[in-house]
């Protein structure tokens, strides 16, 4: 059977990128084409209607190209349209590959600082990072597994030291989840040094697995290291098909935003959303493991937990 693939444009360079990389990737599928960006909130004051959400969950996957614009506060786009679709559509998992740095940055897409538990009152603001067992639980599982198929080891990334009860939370988890991958190493470093380290000594991580901000701002870092933002693509994953909401595997985006700046210009790089569209393909192939093409999971270097403490080390 043909996949069904809904496909959302959205603003900026998001219908550039996604109308040029489908042109060098058709796509075999039925291709439905949501509509929602700022220009029709503009005109109308809609972001993603509840029709259009059963759409996409009626579809195997969503392509999505970019949200964002000058003309909307900050925020309503973003939380309205993309934040929604990761909550409903409960894609707990953000996985950003980075063949070239021989990487990869599992992160949890659902709660954290992203969860949107807040409160502003007069000159105080409170944003709540919500973190739960079983939210951290299935992220971990996911991050294991994929060590395990690449052969190498699992790098929890957190701030536990000042984080203490988020923190805390984290590191037992994980800590527990390595004893049932006990062929999987498991090491630990505060966000601000793996920051540090990626930019001078990425070769020491393999798996990274961390929370919703620390994720979103270390693949940038990443992302800047190796081919530049605008060639990663993502992948926004509800990889267990038995308690997956809805019939669509995941949200499949490139990870550089909308770029209002360069619109219209010719000169938006197409490439991410390219990846994108491999990461789409590879998980419709085999939902139960997304190795493929562009995530490339098979490690080029090996490595034990022993040669990662010597690199530590040095």
């Amino acid at each position: 059977m043909r996949p069904k693939i809904a496909v959302l444009p959205g603003d900026g360079i998001g219908p550039e990128v996604v109308h040029s990389a489908l042109s060098k990737r058709p796509l075999d599928a039925d291709v439905t084409f949501i509509d929602a960006c700022a220009d029709r909130y503009l005109s109308t004051g809609e972001l993603v209607t509840t029709e259009e959400i059963a759409e996409i969950g009626r579809s195997d996957a969503l392509l999505f190209g970019a949200i964002g614009d000058p003309r909307v506060k900050s925020g309503v786009l973003e939380r309205g349209i993309l934040l929604r679709l990761r909550a409903e559509l409960d894609l707990y998992i953000n996985l950003r590959p980075f063949p070239e740095l021989d990487l990869v940055i599992v992160r949890e897409n659902t709660e954290g600082s992203y969860a949107g538990v807040g409160t502003r009152e007069g000159g105080i603001a409170t944003e709540t990072s919500v973190n739960t067992r079983a939210g951290i639980e299935r992220c971990a599982e996911y991050a294991f597994e994929l060590a395990r198929k690449r052969g190498g080891h699992v790098t929890l990334v957190h701030k536990t030291n000042v984080l203490r009860h988020a923190g805390g939370l984290w590191e037992e988890i994980v800590d527990a989840m390595g004893e049932r991958f006990p062929g999987v190493p498991v090491l630990y470093e505060h966000v601000d040094a793996a920051a540090y380290h990626l930019v001078r000594q990425h070769g020491r991580f393999d798996v990274i697995l961390t929370d919703n901000m620390f994720g979103d701002i270390l693949s940038d870092v990443a992302a800047a290291v190796g081919a530049g933002l605008g060639a990663i693509g993502s992948a926004n994953l509800h990889p267990k098909r038995a308690t997956r909401p809805t019939r669509c595997i995941g949200l499949f985006e490139p990870v550089h935003g909308s770029a209002p700046d360069i619109a219209g210009t010719g000169t938006a790089d197409d490439s991410g959303m390219v990846a994108a569209i491999e990461l789409m393909l590879d998980a419709l192939h085999d939902e139960s493991n997304i190795q493929g093409r562009h995530t490339d999971l098979k490690r080029h270097v090996p490595r034990t937990r022993d040669e990662v403490l010597r690199l530590e080390q040095r």
